[in-house]
């Protein structure tokens, strides 16, 4: 079925509100553990366990600046690229701002166009960071699974295809013929004449095919609503016309190749001296 607005195969993190009206948006790609530079292999030494402590309250205290540098945004959600670790979600929970971790890459980039706003990797200055909109950002259960609605966008034509089946393979199965159809749909936006479907096509095709050969059965356009030969064009039965094309021109080289095969395996042999 079609859903109204955008679902995101992701969970709002614990002890967030699981529910946000009037949101404002702020997509990011960050590191959300420490601010510490990472370098492999590095140590570091003390003289006691004090002094341990007193590094880990300092990474701390960088990542709840850099959180309240994120709310000091005006936001409501924050959705992250990467990981959240507990003491930043801690923070955002605590400040009921809704966040949400590890939105893959086409998630965020999807996210920032149906939103209207921009993916940030920096929060210094607030001002030239361009923030997303939606009028209600809510966790819902689809079966079983537990996902991420946004709904109110500012694109209201974003839409989500929910598929849902009794077993993998019909999932597999559905998802491929949905990809299909898209991809001709994209197509068709790129060259935008058609023809007329229901078989029409082939049915001129065989029709050519029977006057020259006799032999060649030809195809019927059937209307199965009445159960009869129907009228297409009245019925406004199209398909694309690139992809007509391309089924005419594939059918083409199939043939040519099974010729060429039937010539090579007909051929007298090679004459031996």
């Amino acid at each position: 079925y079609l859903d109204d607005g955008f679902i995101l195969d992701k969970r709002i993190g614990i002890a967030c509100p699981k529910e946000a009206t009037h949101c404002k948006i702020l997509i990011a790609n960050t590191p959300m553990d420490t601010d510490k530079v990472k370098i492999h292999g590095s140590r570091v030494r003390t003289d006691s366990t004090a002094r341990i402590a007193e590094i880990e309250a300092a990474e701390r205290l960088r990542m709840e600046q850099k959180c309240q540098k994120i709310i000091d945004h005006g936001i409501s959600v924050f959705i992250n690229r990467q990981l959240i670790y507990d003491v930043p979600m801690q923070f955002f929970a605590s400040n009921g701002v809704v966040a949400i971790e590890h939105a893959d890459f086409d998630g965020v980039e999807r996210l920032a166009l149906v939103t209207g706003g921009e993916i940030a990797s920096t929060f210094d200055h607030p001002e030239l960071v361009k923030l997303g909109t939606a009028g209600k950002v809510e966790e819902i259960m689809i079966g079983e699974d537990r996902l991420i609605r946004f709904s109110g966008l500012p694109a209201s034509q974003a839409s989500t295809i929910v598929l849902r089946g009794a077993a993998q393979h019909i999932l597999d199965e559905a998802d491929r013929s949905l990809h299909d159809a898209l991809s001709v749909l994209s197509q068709t936006v790129v060259e935008t004449r058609t023809v007329l479907g229901g078989g029409c096509s082939e049915s001129l095709m065989a029709k050519a095919v029977d006057e020259a050969a006799k032999r060649t059965p030809g195809k019927r356009s059937l209307d199965m609503v009445q159960g009869c030969i129907g009228d297409v064009q009245a019925l406004g039965i199209t398909e694309s016309y690139k992809c007509k094309r391309q089924v005419l021109l594939s059918a083409a080289e199939a043939a040519e190749m099974i010729l060429r095969i039937d010539n090579i395996i007909t051929a007298a042999p090679r004459q031996r001296q």
